[in-house]
């Protein structure tokens, strides 16, 4: 019987059963696929209330977003305003303000809740 996960014992039980239909070859719309689809959900749920995952340091995230793209830091010399700008964001003299932000999330794709963060 599928329920919501309540508490550590019940989580562990839902882990190995959604093992156990992972090692089967599922059919689409079966009641087995059904199940782990609604387990999966449920799990999720019951980790993201137990194990919280803070959102990034903004200059982290810039910084493994750069990596991502392949691109150097000089590339933010572009998008913040010049190369001293760039320096004092990087080194946390100066903080992000709206515009940086929004130039940011547009140019690099970063989601603005991680540029908002306090650091």
């Amino acid at each position: 019987m599928l329920k919501v996960i309540k508490n550590n014992r019940e989580y562990e039980e839902a882990l190995e059963r959604v093992y156990e239909l992972m090692q089967l070859d599922l059919v689409e719309d079966s009641p087995e696929s059904d199940e782990l689809d609604a387990l999966v959900l449920f799990v999720e749920d019951y980790e993201a209330k137990q194990y919280p995952i803070a959102p990034p340091n903004p200059i982290d995230a810039i910084l493994f977003r750069l990596e991502q793209m392949g691109k150097e830091k000089s590339e933010l010399s572009k998008i913040l305003g010049g190369r001293n700008r760039q320096s004092e964001i990087l080194s946390g003299k100066r903080k992000l303000n709206l515009d940086m932000i929004r130039r940011l999330h547009a140019t690099l794709g970063i989601p603005a809740e991680s540029l908002i963060a306090a650091y």
